[in-house]
């Protein structure tokens, strides 16, 4: 009788033993979707404050190119529009914001071609050299971001964290394409 109650004892240990170590199993894949949800955002939010610089520096080009070139007010408006959209944009729409954007600036270097007063002007190749830098930024910061959803996602299409990351409703990340900026780098030297 007291063996068959030691062997209980042990086999409930054990069983508790496998139910703790399922639920701090759980809870480890739990916190890693967290964790890398989290990151993606952060690293969203760096490249939003990336391409609202980005933004800024084209409005101050576009403010020291105006004077050499009459820009049509549209494109004053669009970069206004898509500064004030950059704050809430979700991976889609910051995709768009990275085409018009480049758009825009490849229209501005075009300007600065034509006039070779303003290709020396000192404010104008500092703002440049300033874009160029924020555009390493913004290619570091998209590595960063797509990595960390390649990492996510494969968690939610493999077997077991698929099913845990579906049980509390998890779908997966969008990825930043900026295909602009693979097909038509800017050119900023002079």
């Amino acid at each position: 009788m007291i063996l068959m109650d030691i062997i209980g004892w042990i086999v409930l240990g054990v069983i508790a033993l496998v139910i703790v170590g399922l639920i701090f199993w759980t809870v480890g894949i739990y916190n890693r979707f967290y964790s890398l949800k989290n990151s993606s955002e952060a690293t969203l939010g760096q490249i939003r404050v990336a391409m609202k610089k980005r933004l800024d520096m084209i409005d101050q080009l576009l403010g020291a190119v105006k004077s050499y070139a009459k820009f049509e007010k549209e494109t004053f408006e669009r970069v206004t529009a898509m500064r004030a959209s950059v704050a809430t944009a979700g991976p889609g729409d910051l995709n768009k914001v990275e085409a018009e954007s480049r758009s825009i600036f490849g229209r501005l270097l075009a300007v600065a071609e034509s006039y070779p007063d303003l290709k020396t002007n000192t404010t104008v190749t500092s703002l440049m050299d300033s874009v160029k830098g924020i555009e390493e930024e913004i290619a570091r910061q998209r590595y960063t971001y797509n990595n960390i959803s390649q990492e996510f996602n494969t968690m939610m299409d493999t077997i077991p964290s698929n099913i845990i990351g579906r049980l509390i409703g998890l779908i997966k990340l969008e990825y930043l394409q900026f295909e602009e900026a693979i097909k038509t780098p800017p050119k900023i030297e002079f």
